[in-house]
């Protein structure tokens, strides 16, 4: 049967286009992640985008393996560098480039796994971290929100918090016993905070201490906190390269204002 020009032309016009529905999909994560800047969590993109938290699990996998997001080490995902390639922000990738370096160079220097945590929206997180085989990184199991009365990172935040934002977050997160030295009262974590280098002894993970300098914005505002982890033998060798650490966290700190 013979099809007229103008009926073809109606057929095409008419037709409904060919969505892959994976890709849209997809794409609403991105979305999702856009509108969180201090990232988020895996259940609530998927609350957010209506997806099953099964299939949000498989797209975020590869969306992080592409490099369109990053996973945190404890759970959130932000946008990637891939991002800013596609709208041609070279800024941000500059700043993440010299964040990174910054990071590696302190791991070289003093033979440690070197993290770089940001408190945003009440929340602290862990956005980067240079480790290697010779410099494991600490296994984060308790997100570190909950946890920031057991690690330097987190005490070195709490320390520059105004005191209602401070009591603010420990309303939220109480102070969990994690190992035998864990900090569990708070009068106890005040006292300890008043020190100018955050330690951790074995507070979060046994066999495993940590130490941490301040991050901060022009103003003097709390942003966040440079870390090391490392033994707990070595501990005090760190401690004695904290001017190290507090160069590290300068220079990172004119990386994320410029």
């Amino acid at each position: 049967m013979a099809v007229h020009g103008g009926s073809l032309s109606v057929m095409k016009e008419t037709r409904r286009p060919t969505l892959i529905v994976s890709v849209q999909r997809a794409l609403h994560l991105m979305e999702a992640v856009a509108s969180h800047p201090g990232g988020a969590p895996a259940k609530q993109l998927a609350r957010q985008v209506g997806l099953p938290l099964a299939t949000t699990y498989h797209l975020l996998r590869t969306l992080v393996h592409e490099g369109y997001l990053v996973r945190t080490a404890d759970g959130a995902y932000l946008l990637g560098d891939r991002v800013d390639s596609l709208s041609g922000d070279r800024r941000t990738q500059d700043r993440l480039a010299r964040i990174r370096e910054t990071l590696t160079s302190l791991r070289d220097e003093l033979g440690v796994a070197t993290y770089l945590s940001l408190y945003e929206e009440g929340e602290i997180r862990v956005v980067d971290i240079a480790d290697g085989p010779r410099t494991p990184r600490v296994d984060l199991s308790v997100c570190l929100s909950q946890a920031a009365h057991a690690t330097a990172i987190g005490k070195c935040v709490l320390a520059q918090l105004a005191p209602p934002a401070r009591r603010d977050h420990l309303a939220r997160h109480p102070l969990i016993g994690l190992t035998p030295n864990t900090i569990t009262h708070h009068g106890e974590l005040e006292r300890r905070l008043g020190s100018t280098l955050a330690i951790d002894r074995e507070e979060y993970l046994l066999g495993t201490g940590c130490a941490a300098v301040p991050v901060t914005d022009a103003a003097g505002k709390a942003v966040g906190a440079v870390a090391v982890s490392c033994s707990p033998a070595k501990l005090a060798k760190i401690e004695a390269f904290a001017p190290h650490m507090r160069a590290a966290a300068a220079r990172i700190n004119r990386a994320l204002t410029i």
